[in-house]
């Protein structure tokens, strides 16, 4: 037997204005697409703004289906358009902004498990990191450096 020790690490910022301008703006747009969202059960509202290589930048929000599995987060939304309309570009980085309309979201919130999933589908197919900002409506804003820090037991086509 032996003992795995896995260490990932952060970068907090107290808010939004710590960031660079141009991360600021991209923190902007997820903020302002999140209005966007189709939120009527959770009332739970996210954005997602990702910078291609060539600063093109790919919004989405969520979209929910009273079917619930047949919604979709705001961050595969963004990235699944990305890859239609951009196919073979990198990703550089994603900002992404989460809400609700029943209480203040002023801690960050990052991607759920199905998005870092769809997220590493990409960093892993670019091989190259996918840089990440992500917030709640207000306050700290969380940077990760790519998506394999935010999951680092991760299933993916090599596993297969």
């Amino acid at each position: 037997m032996k003992k795995v020790e896995i260490i990932t690490s952060f970068t907090e910022y107290t808010s939004i204005s710590e960031l660079t301008e141009k991360d600021q703006a991209l923190m902007q747009q997820a903020i302002e697409i999140r209005k966007n969202a189709y939120a009527p059960y959770s009332k739970f509202r996210v954005g997602a703004a990702l910078l291609l290589e060539d600063d093109i930048v790919v919004l989405g929000s969520n979209q929910e289906n009273a079917a619930f599995p047949s919604g979709l987060c705001a961050e595969r939304t963004a990235i699944f358009q990305a890859g239609a309309l951009y196919p073979g570009k990198q990703i550089i980085k994603i900002a992404i902004s989460a809400s609700s309309d029943l209480k203040v979201t002023n801690h960050p919130i990052p991607p759920c498990g199905a998005c870092r999933q769809s997220i590493l589908e990409y960093e892993m197919k670019q091989k190259q990191p996918i840089e990440m900002f992500f917030m709640g409506a207000e306050g700290v804003v969380c940077y990760s450096p790519s998506l394999i820090n935010l999951l680092p037991f991760h299933f993916d086509a090599s596993s297969m």
